[in-house]
């Protein structure tokens, strides 16, 4: 892969370090890394859990790389969700690298919360934060971060506080997003039903036993291909109205 045209080959003095699978913890100068596959990487700081205190570390098993990637508080988790359901996302890693630069007086360092891949092979480096939770040094953090990001030719993104019904959806279809959950033939029957835009349980119950459909149709809007009307802005339940993605092959 060829360095992006974008990059400033000599640069600021800014520095990456992370873990590489084959050399272990490695530091290298910007230049040499915006080709390097930060969404596999391992994060570069642990993930630990303590008594008391304010933040939720963890892990979530994402389906979009079959594979755990960690969080660090309930926003990063909820966000990292919603990555996970973006069908434009094909990689996630969590706490991918630290960025090292100098301020003149010290040294800093900075590691973004998420590196994720999109299916053009570009990537997005993402900090999670909510608004009213951004200090000054935060700001600064973030402001060297998208200045280096546009030097990789990578996006930047600082994201907050999601929208609570697009969530609550979202969380709910999380449930069923491990592949074991696409079953045949009710799936083929499901997609069947669904060419015509219907209610949910209705569909479900014309796809056959409930119990046995609802799984699968759940999966399937995970995988977006069923869509569910109006799910940003009003609950799934069981007189939404859903029908087959326009464009997806039955």
């Amino acid at each position: 892969m060829a360095v992006p045209a974008g990059v400033d080959q000599a640069g600021p003095c800014i520095e990456l370090s992370y873990v590489d699978a084959v050399h272990g913890r490695r530091r290298r100068p910007l230049r040499d890394c915006v080709t390097s596959r930060f969404e596999d990487v391992d994060p570069v700081r642990t993930f630990r859990w303590s008594r008391g205190e304010r933040h939720f570390p963890g892990w979530y098993w994402a389906a979009t790389s079959a594979r755990h990637v960690g969080f660090e508080s309930w926003l990063e988790r909820d966000r990292l969700l919603l990555m996970d359901f973006d069908p434009n996302v094909v990689g996630i890693g969590s706490q991918p690298f630290w960025l090292h630069w100098h301020d003149g007086e010290r040294e800093r360092r900075h590691a973004p919360d998420y590196f994720i891949r999109r299916p053009d092979g570009s990537a997005v480096v993402v900090d999670v934060r909510a608004d009213e939770r951004i200090e000054p040094k935060d700001a600064e953090a973030f402001e060297l971060t998208r200045r280096v990001c546009v030097q990789a030719g990578w996006r930047f993104e600082r994201l907050g506080v999601p929208d609570a019904v697009l969530l609550a959806n979202v969380r709910w279809l999380s449930r069923y997003r491990h592949p074991r959950c696409l079953r045949e033939p009710a799936a083929a029957r499901l997609r069947e039903v669904f060419t015509k835009p219907g209610p949910l349980m209705a569909g479900a119950d014309a796809a056959g036993d409930r119990l046995s459909t609802l799984p699968v149709l759940f999966h399937l809007l995970w995988l977006q291909e069923l869509t569910a009307e109006d799910m940003p802005a009003e609950l799934l339940g069981p007189r939404t109205i859903v029908q087959l993605t326009s464009g997806v092959d039955r």
